[in-house]
Formats: structure tokens, C-alpha cells, sequence
């Protein structure tokens, strides 16, 4: 007994109905999709992508717009980072080290940061494009910072620097050896046209090739002190820290759920267009099942990232309860987008092993969803460690 394949229904919307930021992702991804695939291959930073974005305003999505931007919340920005990515997963991760740092600057706006309103206007007015360090140092810092002159001289490595040709300033850290409180960790801002800073390229990678998340190396750069913005006990999650992952863990996992849907979606165009006329029945029951798959864990997924940020609120601090609420959130988006992923692989068959399907790229950047910290066993522990009792103020 043989079947045929009905017509596609339209995947469900990727946005919500307070979401306006939709569009302007999904006029920016169909312009880049385009030439994701070559960036893959030949190993080389989104250039042209990027200044689509800028030229765009997307980069100022995040900025209050009494500031000159666009006004979008962390929510917003999940939407839209969700979609750009369907389109250039590499794009919309590089352009995401920027938008949470954005993010960041804006609640430390809200809390009183009197440096932070200016960092904002400069991002909307001037174009300045933010760029981290701290997925590689985390709590473990490196580098070494030694007084000097009312300032620090630091000097190391860093590692991970998404976006490197293009960031204007670097957001990093170093270990500083206090006489008084011993081994701490100063967090500072750095001008990437600062003498002693220089970028190595070392990107050369599995996945998210286009993001040129280069090395970034500090020989002897002068920090002065109001460059200083927070201290904390090297291998201590502080405030600052924790604050940072409450921000990155919802945009980034927002950037791996999109990758996923992008690949959901052309399994089921692939069906569609290769999978036409008589099939058997159980080849018909497999595919509807790895669709059915697929779209129960893109849902849930979603539904557990925009729960997560409903249950923080707005108003959220930077606390262990509310980085462990996003955290969990992220761990299932980045697991579920990696199954997701694995079962459009399997519904296009033998197929989607070729290079030049769409497929074996997203297979591999898929995959850097799970070393963005906290990683997801990284996660489980500490969600146990704060249900039980214990020290959440280490990883």
C-alpha cells in the first residue's frame, strides 16, 4: 500500500504578538543567507553580513531608544536572534556578543552605573561595536594585571573574542595579585586601538567559521582605575558575573534554537520536494513522526526560554535564582536544537551528509551551543547545589 505526502503547513510563527523586531531579522537573514555557506567553507568573517546589520540599526536593537536605539527588550532581542539565525547562524551569534553586552550596559544603567548611559549613547551614535572575553575566562581569569601609575598594566591572552575585526572595545579581565586581599579578578574595558593590543588569528574551527571569534593578545596595556568596573575573588561568581550570564544565556540559546528551526525547515521543504508522489506508508509514518519530533522540541523549548524570562521579570537582580532560572532554560534549548538538528539529518536520509546540503553546516554549529558557560552538566550541578544549599558563588 503506497501514500502520497500532503502539502506543508506553515511552521509556526517565530515570534510573539508584542514582538516588532521579527520583521527587520528576517528582511537582514534572507540577505545573508545567501553567502553563509561560503563563509563556512572558506573560513572567513561575515563581513558584508555585519554591515548589513549595522547599516540596519540592528546592533542598536538593544539600546533604550531615549538613547538612540531601538528599544529592545531581552526578550525582543531573543526573538530576533532566533530568526536571524535561521538564516546565518555565524551572524547572529557574532552580533549577539555585542547585543548582550548592550543589554548588560542597560541594566547597569538601571542600576546606577554612571558610566553605563554613556557607553549606550556612543553604541547608537557612533556605531561602537562591544566585544567579550568572558566565555573563556569565566571564573577562572587569565592574564596578569600589575599596579602601575594609578592604573594596571595588563598582559595575557584571550581567547574566544567573537567579532574580532570589527569590535571597537574589548570587555575582559585579569588577575590581579592584592597585597591586602590576595588573588582577585579585575573586570575592565579595553580600546581594541589601544597600544599592546593585537588580534591573533586563530579561528579555525568545527563550526561558527564565520564568527572570527579570534585570539586576542594584551602585551603591557595600561588600564586606568575608571576602566575598572567590578572586582571579585578569582574562581567566585560576583554580581557582575552573574549578571553577564543572566544576560547571554537566553540571547545565545536564542541564536541555537534558530539554527535548529532553520534546519527543521528544510527537512520538511526537502520532503516535500523529494519525497512526492507513491511512498509507503511506514516511510510516510517515519517522516510525519520526525516532523511531529521536531516541532514538539522546538515548542517546548521555546516555551521554556520565554517562560524562563516571564518568571524573572523585568525587574530581575543579579542573584543565583535567576541565573539558574535562565540557565536551565538555555541547557534545554541548546540539547533539544542539537536533537533537532540529529532528526532532520535523519528524515532527509544519506542526503544530508553532502556539504553542499544545508544540513552538515548547521549539524556543526549547532554544537557550540553546549561550551557557552554554563555548559549543560555545568548547569545540573549547579541547580542541584542551589536547591540543597550549597555555595552558588562558585561554578
Amino acid at each position: 500500500m503506497a501514500t502520497e505526502i500532503g502539502a506543508r503547513t506553515r511552521p509556526a510563527p517565530l515570534r510573539s504578538g508584542d514582538d516588532e523586531f521579527v520583521a527587520l531579522a528576517t528582511e537582514l537573514g534572507e540577505q545573508i543567507a545567501g553567502n553563509a555557506a561560503n563563509h563556512d567553507r572558506d573560513n572567513t568573517w561575515v563581513d558584508a553580513e555585519y554591515k548589513l546589520l549595522e547599516d540596519a540599526g540592528y546592533l542598536r536593537l538593544a539600546v533604550p531608544e531615549e538613547l538612540g536605539g531601538l528599544g529592545a527588550t531581552i526578550r525582543q532581542v531573543c526573538y530576533a536572534q532566533a530568526e536571524l539565525a535561521r538564516h546565518c547562524g555565524s551572524t547572529a551569534l557574532a552580533a549577539n556578543m555585542h547585543l548582550y553586552i548592550t543589554l548588560m550596559q542597560c541594566f547597569r544603567r538601571r542600576n546606577g552605573a554612571p558610566d553605563a548611559e554613556g557607553i549606550l549613547r556612543r553604541v547608537a551614535e557612533e556605531g561602537l561595536v562591544l566585544m567579550t572575553s568572558g566565555g573563556s575566562d569565566w571564573l577562572w581569569s587569565t592574564g596578569e594585571a600589575v599596579r602601575d601609575n594609578g592604573g594596571f598594566r595588563v598582559s595575557g591572552r584571550k581567547r574566544f573574542c567573537s567579532q574580532a575585526p570589527r569590535a571597537n572595545v574589548l570587555a575582559t579581565s585579569a588577575v590581579y595579585e592584592d597585597p591586602e586581599q590576595g588573588r582577585q579578578v579585575i573586570m575592565f574595558s579595553v580600546p581594541m586601538t589601544e597600544p599592546g593590543v593585537q588580534i591573533i588569528e586563530t579561528w579555525d574551527t568545527m563550526g561558527m567559521r564565520g564568527t572570527s571569534s579570534h585570539d586576542v593578545e594584551l602585551t603591557d596595556v595600561y588600564v586606568p582605575e575608571e576602566r575598572v568596573v567590578a572586582r571579585r575573588e578569582w574562581g567566585r561568581l560576583d554580581p557582575a558575573l552573574t549578571a553577564a550570564g543572566i544576560h547571554i544565556a537566553p540571547t545565545a540559546a536564542a541564536v541555537y534554537y534558530g539554527i535548529a528551526h532553520g534546519a527543521r525547515d528544510d527537512a520538511v521543504d526537502w520532503a516535500m520536494t523529494n519525497r512526492r508522489g507513491e511512498t509507503p506508508v511506514y516511510e510516510i509514518q517515519s517522516i510525519q513522526r520526525l516532523v511531529g519530533l521536531m516541532d514538539a522540541k522546538l515548542r517546548t523549548s521555546w516555551w521554556a526560554l520565554v517562560g524562563s524570562l516571564d518568571e524573572i521579570g523585568d525587574d530581575f537582580g543579579p542573584d543565583a535564582g535567576t541565573l539558574t532560572t535562565v540557565m536551565l532554560a538555555k541547557r534545554m534549548v541548546v540539547t533539544e536544537a542539537v536533537a533537532v538538528v540529529d532528526a532532520a539529518m535523519e528524515l532527509v536520509g544519506g542526503g544530508a551528509f553532502f556539504k553542499r546540503m544545508p544540513f552538515e553546516r548547521a549539524y556543526r554549529d549547532v554544537r557550540a551551543g553546549q561550551f557557552h558557560p554554563f555548559t549543560p552538566e555545568t548547569t545540573l550541578f549547579y541547580a542541584g547545589r542551589l536547591a540543597l544549599g550549597g555555595d552558588t558563588s562558585v561554578e
